[in-house]
């Protein structure tokens, strides 16, 4: 099969660099957000680490991720240039400091929903630990969760493991509209945490699963991109993935390591025509993810 060589430029990816207590990366000083409609009441507001959601319901604002440390202000200051509503709940798609960081801003009486797993491996984090512990998730799910109902109803699902173990796919039913979180970060091999239960031999899977089970959705906040994605896209990105994982297969079958593979690595050209690279910069790249797979695989 015909492949085109690697991205070779560096790829903007905004907070997702390792650091000790997941991946996060020092907030810029001083932060400055912007705030975009994507959708009746339905914000994005980027800058700072992940994208946010900001959904404004008969109740209150509903955030989706907070971005890093020091963050909770500038989001604010941008929520309340749509509305006078007060934040009453956050959505915390998965455990990376860069989407959780500003919980603690936002204060104890705004309820912080997560899956069940994201609960867990935020456990573990310094920020979430003794008396900071309140201000872990109050409300998880294992599988599917509604919040809100009508014109406000918010679906969470969990489709496995991919970036982390405990990726949230949060859909704003009545906007067609859903954020994928990190699952679906941009178009490129994506980062795995596999200390926090992200998996390569699953990431295709769960992507596929995600592409297939939810419905009536036009558009998709990513996790980092500044482009929104259709529901189309997510499916090309569920078969760029299973074919990485199959390529990774073959590349085992012939006896070549990780190191080998991850030199050899080029994005199939009917991947590249739309979009889709490999990130080659910094530890979080092609060649970790080809590790962590070698790795699931048994291989190394």
């Amino acid at each position: 099969m015909r492949r085109v060589a690697l991205l070779t430029g560096v790829i903007a990816i905004g907070a997702l660099s390792m650091a000790v207590a997941g991946f996060q990366t020092p907030p810029q000083t001083p932060p400055v957000a912007q705030i975009e409609k994507v959708k009746g009441n339905l914000y994005e507001i980027t800058g700072g680490g992940g994208n946010t959601a900001a959904f404004v319901t008969d109740k209150g604002v509903v955030l989706v991720d907070t971005k890093l440390p020091g963050w909770g202000q500038a989001i604010l200051d941008k929520v309340k240039t749509v509305t006078d509503k007060p934040v009453v709940q956050i959505i915390n798609t998965h455990t990376h400091g860069d989407h959780n960081g500003s919980n603690e801003f936002f204060g104890t009486s705004v309820e912080i929903v997560a899956q069940e797993k994201t609960k867990t491996y935020m456990e573990k984090l310094g920020p979430f630990k003794g008396d900071k512990s309140v201000f872990l998730p109050k409300k998880t799910f294992k599988d599917k969760l509604q919040l809100g109902t009508g014109k406000d109803e918010i679906d969470l699902y969990y489709f496995g493991p991919a970036h982390t173990g405990g990726d949230a796919w949060v859909v704003f039913k009545d906007l067609r509209v859903m954020h994928a979180g990190d699952a679906f970060a941009f178009k490129a091999s994506p980062v795995i945490d596999a200390d926090n239960g992200g998996s390569a031999v699953e990431y295709g899977k769960t992507l596929q699963k995600a592409a297939t089970s939810v419905k009536n959705v036009d558009e998709i906040i990513t996790g980092h991109s500044m482009v929104r994605r259709k529901m189309a896209d997510l499916q090309d990105y569920a078969d760029f993935n299973n074919d990485l994982l199959a390529w990774v297969k073959r590349e085992i079958k012939a006896g070549k390591t990780s190191d080998q593979a991850a030199m050899e690595y080029m994005v199939p050209a009917k991947f590249a025509s739309k979009g889709f690279s490999a990130l080659t910069q910094g530890p979080l790249g092609i060649k970790n993810h080809i590790e962590v797979a070698y790795k699931e695989l048994g291989k190394e």
